[in-house]
């Protein structure tokens, strides 16, 4: 038996060794850091108002999931066997019904798989689809930070455009109405990119979380007909439950489309075991069945949009694009790390625009999900900043 060496208090790592390889690439800048980490020493700033805070600076749904989603979720709570990465079919039927109800989409349940929340498909789609190493992953310059990540975890380069992109691309994502701007884009602009990407054959896929709450403009979904012509090839649509109908806990959402595609994205979720649990299924079942509660929560929206909208305008800021989806992009023509200080100081916590690409610098992101009782507490320090 030989002694065991002696201690330094350190190991040196093997550098061959494979997590050990993919942590030094995340350090050296692979992956960003998360962002919401940095708005902690504000956070802090903010709790300490005599008020208590009002958090305004994550869409997270803060009023009640519906009475009839909590139900089935319990009724299915027995759930001993595995349930089907493809979702069951009154599900998948529930979901072309809703599309077609809401949004004219012509939608075969065959074309439709049921995901563990959007984010997750976010974040995995380049790596579902194969897309590493000399693939290049577009999405808004003002964007949701998940797409960039998504393409930076399969090893793709993430690409920022504009409009109708002038370089090659392998796959697009699109976001209307969009976070954290709120802009929503006509069915002309759908109609180019469609042509653009069947042209060069490019993969466009729409984030539509917040297509059920389009306020100053209407919202149409990419595979309405109007704008896809009829067709859904090449074309991929990812939606969630999350801002319709209050199930963020559930983590409940799909994404539809073009059926090969779907066809592949099964068969990868399958062997990864990417499912959506039997409950949540029921739930999201039950949710995306029952119109009367998302028109109920849509004029909750609608509401404390009003009151808040009214307020932050009277405080000296100015509204830009925001007549869709669940926030407000706001500036008074400073750094938005400045802006996010001075709201922090009367207790109000807010995103700073930075988070969502260089061009919302000057920008902060005001989101409605909070409670009545903290949105006119907002309303309340707002009009004292501006006093």
């Amino acid at each position: 038996m030989t002694s065991a060496a002696p201690s330094t208090g350190t190991v040196a790592p093997a550098p061959s060794h494979p997590v050990l390889g993919w942590a030094a690439r995340r350090a050296s800048g692979a992956l960003p850091d998360f962002p919401w980490d940095s708005l902690t020493g504000h956070a802090a700033t903010a709790r300490r108002h005599p008020g208590g805070i009002a958090d305004l600076s994550v869409g997270t749904p803060v009023d009640p999931t519906p009475a009839s989603v909590q139900e089935a979720l319990r009724a299915a709570s027995d759930a001993p066997g595995y349930p089907a990465t493809y979702g069951t079919a009154g599900l998948r039927e529930a979901i072309a019904g809703w599309a077609r109800r809401a949004h004219g989409i012509q939608l075969d349940p065959a074309h439709v798989l049921p995901t563990v929340g959007s984010k997750e498909l976010v974040a995995l789609l380049p790596s579902l689809l194969g897309l590493g190493a000399g693939a290049r992953v577009g999405f808004p310059t003002l964007a949701y930070p998940t797409y960039d990540v998504g393409a930076r975890m399969a090893g793709a380069e993430p690409v920022a455009v504009d409009g109708v992109p002038a370089e090659p691309l392998d796959m697009l994502w699109l976001n209307s109405p969009a976070n954290p701007t709120g802009a929503v884009a006509t069915v002309d602009e759908l109609r180019a990119q469609v042509a653009w990407a069947r042209d060069a054959g490019v993969l466009l896929v729409s984030d539509e979380c917040y297509l059920d709450l389009a306020w100053d403009a209407p919202a149409v979904s990419l595979l309405h007909p109007d704008v896809c012509g009829g067709s859904h090839e090449g074309l991929l649509v990812v939606h969630s439950l999350s801002k319709r109908s209050n199930l963020a806990g559930y983590r409940a959402a799909s994404v539809f489309g073009d059926p090969a595609v779907i066809a592949a994205l099964l068969e990868v979720r399958k062997h990864a075991g990417l499912i959506v649990p039997a409950p949540v299924q029921a739930a999201a079942l039950a949710a995306y069945a029952d119109d009367a509660h998302a028109a109920d929560q849509r004029e909750r929206y609608r509401a404390r949009r009003e009151r808040l909208r009214a307020a932050v305008l009277a405080a000296g800021f100015r509204i830009d694009h925001s007549v869709g989806g669940l926030y407000l992009w706001a500036t008074r023509g400073e750094s938005c790390w400045d802006t996010v200080a001075a709201l922090a100081a009367v207790g109000l916590l807010v995103a700073p625009g930075a988070f969502y690409g260089a061009a919302g610098a000057r920008h902060v992101r005001i989101a409605l999900t909070a409670t009545d009782e903290r949105i006119d507490a907002a309303c309340e320090r707002l009009a004292a900043l501006a006093g």
